[in-house]
């Protein structure tokens, strides 16, 4: 895998990401102020999200869409932190400006395919999937027929979903995969850290193996390198009393700096190989994509793209059902936040 200058195999250095997620806080100015930390810090990357809060769920107080799955964002609607959280995508130019200015590769993750369509715009060398979209197969494989490099990360997912999610880019002959370990807890217990995982994707999928990282200290990442992580993103900020939704859980420059040095003089470490997820990946799932009705449909209507799509939170039908549904009709009528199901669908 190659990513702009970087090569990636099992014998290159590893691929340090700085994630700077909402640690802008609202402002440009610190947004670009971290890039260039970043690359202070040694990170050979810095990585954005592409969303806004209307392309990742719908605003919405119905149950379903208040967050209450033992996350630091519990009582939140998923639309109230997503609205808080967003970079602005008139910044993105000027933040891949700087990266470049700074020696820097940058990239983001996009939530959905307008995003990917502007993040192609901006010449972006290599897309990251964020864990809760694992589950997303139409963005997957609209993402990986760009044919430019693909980042999975697994934090919510089963074997079968990482299979799901191989599948759909090899399907569009995209082999330039990464599969990133990750728990998707926040901040993540280093005892769910289970970084021998990083030597079983490198065998059994055939893929650069990584981690995407929410534990706090240096210890996981330093394991990680020496079980053959050939990327590690950690979430990046500039000091974390500006506060914001990701603060908590990230590395400042003086901690990313040492993890960097700890990274580079690694020594071995041993985990264990288990597919199983854990209680809080579990509850996580309540972040991945499912199928929900985001526009009121009449009994004996036709399902289509407008009134249902594949959002945030997870109770509803698996995104990978989208084409199936499409076009048949409805036994009732469904208000919009609804879930998707077999059982309202005419047969």
């Amino acid at each position: 895998m190659k990513i702009e200058n970087f090569y990636l195999n099992k014998d290159s250095k590893v691929f340090i990401v700085a994630e700077l997620s909402a640690n802008h806080n609202g402002s440009l100015d610190t947004a670009l102020e971290t890039v260039r930390a970043a690359k202070r810090a040694g990170a050979n990357a810095i990585k954005l999200q592409t969303y806004t809060a209307d392309t990742l769920t719908i605003k919405s107080e119905k149950d379903d869409f208040i967050i209450k799955s033992g996350s630091i964002w519990d009582g939140k609607s998923y639309y109230e932190l997503y609205e808080s959280a967003y970079t602005p995508w008139e910044w993105h130019q000027a933040l891949y400006d700087c990266a470049k200015e700074e020696g820097l590769i940058c990239f983001s993750s996009p939530f959905d395919t307008t995003a990917v369509d502007f993040l192609e715009t901006l010449g972006t060398p290599v897309y990251k999937v964020a864990s809760f979209e694992i589950t997303d197969i139409p963005l997957i494989e609209y993402i990986a027929s760009k044919q430019k490099p693909i980042i999975l990360s697994t934090g919510i997912a089963s074997l079968e979903d990482i299979e799901l999610a191989l599948d759909a880019c090899r399907k569009v002959d995209n082999n330039d995969i990464a599969l990133l370990k990750c728990t998707s807890s926040y901040p993540a217990p280093i005892a769910e850290a289970n970084m021998i995982m990083a030597q079983d994707f490198a065998e059994r999928f055939d893929v650069i193996p990584g981690l995407s990282d929410h534990t706090i200290g240096s210890t996981v990442p330093v394991v990680a390198t020496v079980l053959g992580a050939k990327i590690i993103e950690k979430h990046f900020i500039l000091d974390r009393s500006i506060g914001g939704p990701d603060a908590s859980f990230s590395m400042n420059e003086k901690e990313f700096t040492e993890m960097v040095k700890a990274v580079r003089e690694a020594e071995l470490a041993i985990g264990k190989v288990d597919y199983t997820p854990t209680q809080k990946q579990i509850d996580s799932r309540n972040f991945s994509r499912s199928l929900y009705v985001v526009e009121d449909i009449k009994a004996g209507e036709t399902i289509n793209e407008e009134n249902v799509r594949s959002i945030r939170p997870g109770h509803g039908m698996h995104p990978k059902e989208l084409k199936n549904i499409i076009g048949k009709k409805v036994k009732q009528d469904l208000e919009k936040g609804s879930r998707m199901s077999w059982d309202l669908i005419e047969s």
